[in-house]
């Protein structure tokens, strides 16, 4: 009876165990950038631009300050960046509000009407609408081609960079998205203001996006 017992304990205690690995795995993932998210060692100003949203009002990235922002630059001439559109309304969905928001910006030449009835098509519920027809933003923010993201801090510098589409919904990301935007919440009465991003959320630099990751540059 005793070494009944005895196995009987040990083996919860190795269950135990077990689900305490598990689950601190699946904490420490949540923390770290997802594979060819590029976090940045300091963060690093932003160029100004300008753009117009759906009423036709002009807009910059100054007027986001003071929440983490997700910048995503693309067009609807895109085909990676229409695939992931759905995913990034979700993600804004999940997350977006007062602390963050997704801003996706089109270039497309056809103006706020080509964005409007792609959006319409394929479903876009919570993302607001952007356009830089001019496609100034592409060159001034240094992007080599489409889709690219800026995530950036709450003091309008750029975080990280990710060059190409994304899963933006999938639980990594909405984790470490998630993990941003809480530790920069704290990050406000910090003594240190200039930190980018705090360790946990960037604990090591990510691969380098693969060879075969598809971007567009503009036609």
């Amino acid at each position: 009876m005793t070494f009944a017992l005895a196995s009987f304990t040990d083996g919860v205690a190795a269950s135990m165990a077990a689900a305490v690995v598990v689950l601190a795995s699946q904490f420490a993932a949540g923390q770290e950038p997802p594979k060819n998210f590029v976090m940045h060692d300091a963060p690093k100003p932003v160029a100004a631009i300008n753009f117009d949203d759906a009423q036709g009002r002009s807009r910059s990235l100054a007027e986001f300050k003071g929440k983490v922002v997700l910048l995503n630059i693309w067009a609807t001439w895109c085909g990676p960046c229409r695939k992931e559109m759905p995913a990034l309304d979700r993600l804004q969905a999940a997350l977006g509000g007062p602390e963050f928001e997704v801003v996706a910006l089109s270039i497309d030449r056809g103006g706020t009407d080509a964005v409007r009835k792609f959006f319409a098509d394929i479903g876009i519920r919570t993302l607001a609408m952007y356009l830089d027809s001019s496609g100034q933003a592409l060159r001034t923010l240094s992007a080599l081609g489409l889709p690219t993201t800026l995530l950036i801090d709450r003091e309008g510098r750029e975080i990280g960079r990710l060059i190409g589409p994304a899963e933006w919904d999938s639980p990594e990301m909405i984790e470490f998205v998630r993990c941003v935007v809480a530790k920069g919440d704290a990050a406000k009465t910090a003594k240190d203001p200039a930190t980018a991003v705090p360790p946990l959320c960037a604990a090591r630099s990510p691969d380098l996006p693969a060879s075969g990751t598809r971007t567009n540059t503009q036609p």
